[in-house]
């Protein structure tokens, strides 16, 4: 996408934030079941499977299959370019939501295609945030502080490893690889991954990241890759990571521009049983990659917050209000 969006990506809900203020009162492996006949990649010049190039996230799949079973699978909708002004980013940012028939759901384990739930110890961690409210939002419907947001609106992390999978923009992923290490580059919230191949003690667990820290290892033609150490604020799927907290990634190359991410999580601390997500990437090697610049326009907190406290001084409440053009939140929510 232009650059000159990228650099503005933190503005895009200020306008709306203002209205509302002031107009209105396991499972197999990628390298077994995703192909039907094994795939040798190309090696790099030190003799390592060549995983390198940019592959986006493009494709908008559920995370989980509904707790319908019998619900057929979502249709994705193609974008389209509106005039409409709603609190959803300006529609000429938004880069896909491609169709795949690769995956219908990304939770490949358990078997019925759910996430498993939280232990009720993560789940009180998690209610207790923002004083008993629960944690931040990326779309708040309460401006009475800066915790009303979520990390991701702050311009802090999209988390790990949300980093890696679909967003509306800037989705880009690049793999580079070095003697003794691969690089992981994700255009959103320009998050980086410097992973050893050396077998490298791990850290000491007082060390956290928002993406932790990754030890690789090549199985085949897969890279495995474990990552600990990592801040709770980064958790995924509505839980909050620990020190238990363990993540093992694999990126397996099927086909010349195909390559199959998967990742299973494992903390009894955090989630009654491991799970496993799958995603498909095609490289698209055309795709540019930006500097994702969120707090040089991240004008969005500051607007917000603003009309946020205009209200509080005029004795009205800061619910946000969406009125009739706010349309649908991004992501289905309402």
């Amino acid at each position: 996408m232009n650059p000159r969006y990228a650099l503005m990506a933190g503005v895009f809900t200020a306008a709306a934030f203002v209205a509302a203020g002031q107009a209105q009162p396991a499972a197999k492996s990628a390298a077994k079941g995703a192909t039907s006949k094994a795939y040798t990649p190309p090696k790099t010049p030190w003799g390592d499977p060549d995983i390198q190039g940019n592959w986006p996230a493009q494709f908008n799949i559920p995370q989980q299959k509904p707790a319908n079973t019998n619900a057929p699978a979502p249709a994705l909708r193609q974008p389209t370019v509106s005039e409409t002004v709603t609190i959803n980013p300006p529609s000429y940012w938004v880069e896909g939501g491609k169709r795949t028939d690769l995956i219908p759901y990304m939770v490949v384990d358990p078997p019925d295609g759910r996430m498993p739930a939280l232990t009720p110890e993560a789940r009180a961690i998690v209610s207790a945030e923002r004083g008993g409210r629960g944690p931040g939002n990326h779309f708040p419907d309460k401006l009475d502080s800066w915790e009303d947001f979520d990390y991701y609106s702050r311009c802090i992390t999209r988390g790990f490893p949300s980093t890696m999978l679909y967003t509306i923009y800037n989705y880009g992923n690049d793999i580079t690889q070095a003697p003794g290490y691969v690089v992981l580059r994700a255009e959103m919230v320009h998050e980086q991954r410097v992973i050893p191949l050396d077998n490298r003690a791990k850290p000491s667990k007082a060390y956290h990241a928002y993406m932790g820290s990754s030890r690789g290892h090549w199985e085949g033609n897969t890279l495995v890759v474990e990552t600990t150490n990592l801040n709770p604020q980064s958790g995924y799927g509505g839980g909050r990571y620990t020190d238990g907290s363990k993540i093992i990634e694999r990126f397996t190359r099927t086909a010349p521009d195909t390559l199959i991410y998967e990742a299973t999580f494992d903390d009894p601390k955090v989630w009654t049983k491991p799970f496993t997500i799958r995603y498909p990437y095609k490289m698209d090697n055309e795709y540019k990659v930006y500097e994702y610049a969120c707090h040089e326009g991240n004008y969005m907190m500051l607007d917000a917050l603003t009309a946020a406290r205009q209200l509080e001084a005029q004795g009205k409440d800061t619910k946000v209000e969406r009125g009739p053009a706010g349309g649908p939140l991004p992501g289905g929510g309402q």
